[in-house]
């Protein structure tokens, strides 16, 4: 119990990290002041886990953890410095969304599990989790969220998030492999739909498309 704890800790420090990371560049693209990018850093970061803990009407996680708070803080910092000698904006803020992305999904997800939630409602806040800072970065940048584009983005939490729960409940697979290896696929669907041009089915023709 104690190593899936410790674990878990991880998971969520690892997640934070790269949503913080991911904010931080986003902002950084739109030329934002230092103030700026820790606020998009720490939207990016918490913003899921926020609306996933309203959901539970539990207490929201970083009002009561301020090492969360911290890793942001830090971790906002050390991205400006790290932006002088990183030219690859693009490149580098898809690895560190994908990975928050996988991380926070499988966190979402064990939310769920632990309040005795139906699978469906833990692979919804699974979802919640890994896309609403995201999303909320992305209104406040004044673009279109990602989750709202032809990208692979909520479908890959779905779908990792799948693979989890089967995982959990219908093997007896190690859960310490089942969560890295889940998380690693999410990560790796959106890395080869973004790659190989995946996109959801369209249900409107190029006209319908240029007019919009």
């Amino acid at each position: 119990m104690e190593i899936h704890q410790n674990l878990n800790f991880v998971i969520e420090i690892l997640g934070t990290i790269s949503f913080a990371m991911s904010g931080s560049f986003a902002a950084m693209q739109k030329r934002l002041d230092p103030f700026g990018v820790l606020i998009i850093a720490f939207v990016t970061s918490v913003g899921g886990g926020t609306v996933r803990d309203l959901l539970l009407d539990v207490p929201v996680f970083w009002m009561h953890d301020m090492i969360m708070c911290s890793v942001i803080f830090i971790t906002c910092l050390f991205s400006m410095v790290f932006k002088s000698i990183e030219k690859k904006f693009r490149v580098t803020l898809f690895l560190f969304d994908s990975f928050g992305l996988g991380l926070f999904t499988i966190v979402g997800i064990q939310k769920g599990l632990n309040a005795d939630l139906h699978p469906l409602i833990c692979l919804t806040l699974g979802t919640i989790t890994g896309c609403f800072g995201g999303i909320i970065r992305d209104i406040l940048l004044n673009r279109i969220p990602l989750i709202l584009r032809k990208e692979i983005y909520a479908t890959a939490c779905i779908l990792g998030g799948g693979v989890f729960l089967i995982l959990v409940k219908l093997t007896g697979l190690s859960y310490t492999f089942v969560q890295i290896s889940t998380i690693l696929l999410i990560v790796a669907i959106r890395t080869f739909a973004v790659k190989y041009h995946w996109q959801m089915p369209k249900f409107y023709g190029a006209e319908q498309n240029s007019e919009m």
